[in-house]
């Protein structure tokens, strides 16, 4: 989608053992007091045969963590707070988290840690910093229902007070994580968004304010009544799901020797509405893991076009599962030239030299529009450091978790960091420093650069396009972000006649201007800010100023339809993703009037 953390994350689905290549055994390891370890999954631990989550006693789960290298007075507290029948994976956390901030000097003391202001809104189309509701990470059967108690609330809000975290920014990580989130989890959220601040210091505080129903369900903008009235006239359902997601995520086919070789997954043929085929052609995008009964509606209002489903692991060394519907043809693709590297060591050989034996990862996560935390950095290197040889498998599993989750890399000895925005550049197919061409913060461009497309996948399905426009090609680009569509086009070598870009951000709009200027393009570049401005009359007047476009393209919002959004996942009617119906209706404008164009010039 080109415009646009918590505990039931499932690493270990069929997609993602797909990537990393994780052994399914289970891992043992022997204490230096002597214990065997066995991890069982699910938080579960086996101690010299007996599950910890039986019921252990208190005095062996604390001669265990002591054996560790914890202190005895540090677990016994950890204990108390979690309690014994807690999952020992979660007592791990608390105490790297009290151990990190026992070292790390004033941050243990509210007085010593004064309360940085952050934003966790966002006023633009595009998702917000902190939802990471560009990740595609999430299972797809994630259980959206709140089932914590309030008393479970209250005591990780006091457990955050009492490490020095201000209760506003407790209360905010609280809302936008989820009440299933951890300890770990929401203090990475708050040290993310302090970051955040300290990167932009115009960056403001506020929080948008609710307005709730009679059912307690957030207040829904229903901005297109006569859109509402034609999907009933259409007769579509929103229950059930009949679109499934395709394992392995390879579209219609990929192009030769891309990893899959199964001649049965390449579609040969489809058959399009005639209302349906173009030119104009058209191509919409947004993340494949939405609410159910969503893709069916995007694919019944695009005239009932099966989707094209694609992870994005296949063209780079990232993960990125999307879905595009469109009347291109699907014959005679060909992937950008050169092919991208495809692993982590072959995109970034320099990391080769510190990376470990365990980390068995080959293949980033889905590239998200946040960083992990400088603390969160720190207390992997701490929890490694405590072991001298390789750490035990407990350990293994809670870095390659926050690894995978961050998209961290290694860049020393028992150090991991995130990517560098130039670093994701490359991995998303944008020429490297695109986005320091709008003059934009370095959060900015982390921001920016997760809701983009990812170029060499969106180029290989336009590429159809170049022996049928050889003299240019004029484009209507909606939700238009950094400009993934004019660069994919661009390095496809189809001149770019004209463009009408239309997108609410201004930096994104400074990114696509800059880019232009610096590639020195010929044609026109055209800007709006909003795609309500683009109403049927405006719409008309573009098409016989500039001759019509080609190729309408865009991805509207995820916000509300991404699956790590717990706050406001109200499908195409959430306040950002009821754009959809804009991005139709457009589309269909468009079509009608150069079919009239058409009709009346024969």
């Amino acid at each position: 989608m080109e415009n646009s953390d918590c505990d039931s994350i499932d690493w270990n689905t069929d997609d993602e053992l797909e990537i990393s290549g994780l052994p399914s055994s289970r891992p043992t390891l022997t204490t230096p007091g002597g214990e065997t370890i066995t991890c069982n999954g699910g938080g579960t631990i086996t101690c010299n045969g007996e599950d910890s989550s039986a019921g252990p006693s208190s005095s062996k789960l604390v001669r265990h963590f002591v054996s560790m290298g914890f202190s005895q007075a540090l677990v016994t507290k950890v204990i108390d707070e979690n309690g014994e029948d807690s999952a020992e994976s979660a007592i791990l956390e608390t105490l790297l988290t009290y151990s990190t901030l026992e070292n790390t000097p004033g941050d243990n003391s509210p007085e010593e840690h004064p309360p940085v202001d952050f934003d966790l809104s966002s006023s633009e189309y595009d998702e917000g910093l902190y939802d990471l509701s560009d990740s595609d990470c999430w299972s797809e059967n994630e259980i959206e229902e709140d089932t914590d108690s309030s008393s479970e609330k209250d005591k990780k809000l006091r457990s955050l007070k009492n490490m020095g975290y201000p209760v506003e920014e407790a209360e905010i990580a609280m809302e936008r994580c989820g009440p299933g989130a951890s300890i770990l989890e929401l203090t990475d959220f708050i040290c993310a968004a302090q970051l955040a601040r300290a990167e932009d210091a115009n960056f403001p505080y506020e929080v948008k304010p609710k307005v709730k129903l009679e059912n307690g369900r957030l207040k829904k903008r229903k901005m297109y009544p006569e859109l509402y009235g034609r999907k009933k006239h259409r007769g579509i359902e929103e229950d059930g799901e009949t679109i499934r997601l395709p394992k392995p995520m390879v579209g219609f086919g990929l192009p030769p020797d891309f990893g899959i070789r199964d001649s049965s997954l390449v579609i040969q043929k489809r058959n399009l509405p005639e209302e349906a085929m173009g030119p104009p052609y058209f191509y919409y995008e947004n993340v494949a893991l939405t609410p159910k009964g969503v893709w069916d509606t995007i694919s019944r209002f695009l005239y009932n076009i099966e989707p094209e489903f694609v992870d994005s692991k296949y063209f780079c060394a990232a993960a990125r599962k999307r879905g595009y519907i469109h009347n291109l043809p699907i014959h005679n693709r060909f992937p950008l030239l050169p092919i991208q590297p495809r692993t982590i060591n072959e995109a970034f050989p320099l990391t080769k030299r510190w990376w470990p034996s365990w980390d068995t990862r080959t293949k980033l996560n889905c590239l998200q529009t946040a960083i992990a935390s400088a603390r969160l950095q720190d207390r992997i290197r701490k929890a490694i450091e405590k072991y001298d040889g390789e750490p035990p498998a407990i350990v293994q599993k809670y870095v390659l978790d926050e690894c995978r989750k961050w998209n961290l890399v290694w860049v020393g000895r028992n150090k991991v960091a995130p990517l560098e925005p130039d670093e994701v550049e490359v991995l998303l197919g944008f020429p490297k420093n695109h986005t320091r061409g709008g003059g934009i913060s370095r959060t900015d461009r982390y921001k920016s650069l997760g809701n983009s497309f990812q170029v060499d996948t969106v180029a290989y399905h336009l590429s159809a396009l170049k022996p049928l426009y050889p003299k240019g090609i004029n484009v209507l680009s909606l939700f238009s972000g950094i400009g993934g569509a004019e660069v994919a086009l661009y390095k496809l070598g189809i001149p770019l006649k004209t463009v009408v870009s239309v997108e609410k951000s201004e930096v994104n709009r400074n990114v696509v201007r800059s880019w232009w200027e610096q590639t020195n393009q010929q044609g026109n570049l055209v800007d709006y800010e909003d795609v309500r401005q683009l109403t049927a009359d405006r719409l008309e007047q573009l098409i016989d100023t500039f001759g019509g476009f080609d190729l309408v393209i865009g991805g509207s919002p995820c916000n509300n339809l991404a699956g790590s959004n717990r706050v406001s996942r109200d499908g195409l009617e959430g306040d950002q993703s009821i754009l959809f119906y804009e991005y139709f209706r457009i589309v269909d404008d468009v079509k009608n009037i150069m079919a009239e164009r058409r009709g009346s010039n024969r």
